[in-house]
């Protein structure tokens, strides 16, 4: 939570603005209550407040036969006064008059006895323009509290705008920076890391995971302050009122209590298992539908399918239990809150019916108990959500704290590369002590072209690996240009690096952004350039949309050796110093590769090139082979000179003759 809200600091002011507006809407929520229990007591049973004869000019003063009476006015000390007060008997008004201050008090209580004592000993009848005038106060009063509680609801809604628009900007904000740093720290990231992570996994974490730590931020965190200050509003201003009918309010609190415990432990373990299953879940269905082209060679579709139902099913449940979590807690809330609004109701009843209690008094507690249990459900609920957005962060982190084991020097040595490489006495593992490489030893002179042969797992990819630092040597130096590799900026070196491999990845875009991979440096005119030289442009031409032709994922509507030859240009755009053809032309027929031989004799021309290939015959002009066997240099020299050695080189050239 601590690093969390760390991505908070630059938005302190938005915070803080929508804690103060949060504030400002509890306060018009719990004052719109008020504003009509006052408007009953005050206004809608009006006529139980009492009137005294006055002047025409005083405040408040309505006509009354020969005289005018206000309700605007101070009872004496004496209580000498004398009343008028408005009677309702069998559905019609009288007006009793010049009554005692304890008559007056006994008819505010509803006392139904002095109220027919009264009408029957002669009180008059009120026509309807009389009692219009008596109560116009009682009228324009009702007037102004429904214009305020009008403005009220236009406040509030206006308040929950301003305050939703800010959160969310905010929440987005965060998320964007979220996102880009995970995805930018993933691109950091060592190639062994990629070999060991499932890609599903990491697209969860970029894309699923961090909208669910989206909802912290957006709606959570205020959220859960809204509603723990509104439940202390509420019990605050109910104490206040009165603190008989709020401790009545309080009776279910205990047991509200319990169940949110019990309730929050529930949906933590439901929502740690619902996050782990869609991890699966988008795992499963990111490789097999990567792999949908093998599942079909084998004819594997119905048993791959029968794996997706079972992990479908899996999310399915784990879902469920979460709904149920919530199908049981939401109605057990409300149930309790229907029982303590039945409690209030009935004890606010018979006080109202004894005088000690006024109508719009319980009329705010009933609203009040409406209202008391909801923020308690939607705090149990958010805590539940919280637990979800944490776990989401903790993944997050998880992979935010995953270091790169290719570190850029610290001060990185300025050296422009001409293509000399050497290695001195590398030894290299992948796991432990396990070693790919044991004390390889050898120098490339710029502009020379040598190639590795030998048998599978001899460490020829590996040594192609290692020259652009995708992994670390144990023992040893590598030395481009006389320079420890590990003294070179990352980016400089591999931008000096050219690497055609033999699993050609296509990007979904057109062919121009697939050569240039959207590099700003590299104009159409370049583009055009390179896969000219590399005959490329012979299918690209063709293409109703040339350069603009649309690749889908992976090239798939491409052939292998189309593939092959934008990667060529891919390379050749990018003017390496250094050329690394990893098995480039083991997916090309025989009438591709010829057009690609003169384009390689170009693409190596003034370029260190490193190949390693397992069919002899396209790297016999090599200026030097090296065979690799189990890790160590076996042999070395050109092609003629190791076949008269009579090694390792001539049985392998001898077993593809054959």
């Amino acid at each position: 939570m601590k690093r969390l809200l760390s991505y908070l600091k630059p938005h302190k002011w938005v915070m803080t603005g929508a804690t103060l507006l949060v504030l400002l809407i509890i306060v018009v929520e719990l004052y719109r209550p008020i504003i009509i229990g006052n408007a009953i007591d005050r206004h809608i049973n009006g006529y139980y407040s009492p009137y005294i004869e006055t002047t025409a000019d005083s405040v408040g003063a309505v006509p009354y036969g020969d005289t005018y009476l206000t309700r605007e006015f101070t009872a004496s000390a004496d209580g000498s006064d004398s009343y008028y007060q408005i009677l309702l008997y069998d559905n019609q008004y009288y007006m009793a008059e010049r009554i005692t201050a304890a008559e007056s008090d006994a008819l505010t209580e509803a006392d139904s006895t002095l109220t027919e004592q009264l009408v029957n000993s002669g009180a008059p009848l009120l026509t309807k323009e009389q009692l219009k005038e008596l109560r116009h106060f009682d009228f324009t009063g009702i007037l102004a509290a429904a214009a305020l509680y009008l403005f009220m609801l236009f406040l509030g809604f206006v308040l929950n705008a301003l305050d939703t628009w800010m959160l969310q900007k905010m929440g987005q904000q965060i998320i964007y920076k979220m996102r880009e740093e995970v995805f930018t720290h993933i691109h950091s990231l060592s190639l062994s890391f990629m070999n060991r992570t499932p890609v599903g996994k990491l697209v969860t974490r970029v894309s699923n995971d961090t909208e669910a730590v989206n909802e912290l931020f957006t709606t959570i965190l205020v959220k859960l302050f809204k509603n723990i200050v509104k439940i202390i509003g509420y019990a605050v201003v109910m104490l206040s009122i009165n603190v008989r009918m709020a401790a009545v309010s309080f009776l279910l609190l205990p047991v509200v209590t319990v169940l949110t415990f019990f309730f929050r432990r529930l949906s933590r373990k439901a929502y740690q298992i619902t996050r782990n299953k869609i991890t699966e879940l988008n795992t499963f269905l990111s490789e097999h539908i990567s792999g949908m082209k093998l599942i079909q060679i084998f004819a594997r579709e119905d048993a791959k399918y029968n794996e997706f139902t079972t992990k479908s099913e899996e999310l399915f449940r784990a879902n469920w239990r979460e709904v149920m979590t919530f199908a049981i807690f939401r109605p057990s809330i409300y149930f309790l809150s229907i029982i303590a609004m039945v409690i209030i109701i009935g004890t606010g009843s018979d006080s109202v019916l004894q005088g000690t209690l006024s109508l719009g008094t319980l009329f705010i507690f009933i609203t009040y108990i409406e209202s008391f249990f909801e923020p308690i459900q939607e705090l149990a609920e958010q805590f539940g959500t919280l637990q979800s957005s944490l776990a989401s962060a903790e993944k997050i982190f998880s992979i935010l704290d995953e270091q790169p084991e290719i570190v850029n020097p610290s001060h990185p040595v300025d050296v422009t590369i001409s293509g000399r490489i050497e290695f001195r006495h590398v030894w290299f593992a992948y796991e432990s002590e396990d070693y790919i490489l044991k004390d390889v030893s050898f120098v490339i002179e710029p502009g020379k072209k040598v190639a590795f042969v030998g048998a599978t797992g001899a460490g020829k990819s590996t040594i192609l690996n290692l020259i652009g630092r995708y992994f670390d040597i144990q023992k040893g130096e590598i030395l481009i240009d006389g320079v420890d590799i590990r003294q070179i900026d990352t980016d400089v070196l591999r931008a000096a690096i050219g690497q055609v491999q033999q699993d050609v990845f296509l990007f979904t875009g057109d062919i121009k952004s697939n050569i240039s991979l959207n590099n700003e440096h590299i104009s159409l005119e370049d583009v055009k350039r390179a896969a000219k030289i590399v005959n490329a442009d012979s299918f690209i031409e063709k293409m109703p949309e040339t350069y603009d032709a649309p690749v889908t994922e992976r090239g798939s509507t491409l052939s292998a050796g189309q593939r092959q030859l934008l990667s060529f240009a891919r390379t050749l755009a990018y003017q390496p110093a250094i050329l690394v053809l990893d098995e480039a032309t083991a997916n090309i027929d025989t009438e591709t590769e010829s057009l690609i031989t003169n384009a390689l004799e170009k693409l190596m021309e003034d370029r260190t090139t490193i190949m390693v290939a397992h069919r002899l015959s396209t790297i016999q002009h090599a200026d030097r082979i090296i065979v690799m066997h189990k890790g160590r240099i076996h042999e070395s020299g050109t092609h003629q000179e190791l076949l008269t050695q009579d090694g390792l080189y001539k049985k392998l050239y001898e077993l593809q003759l054959v």
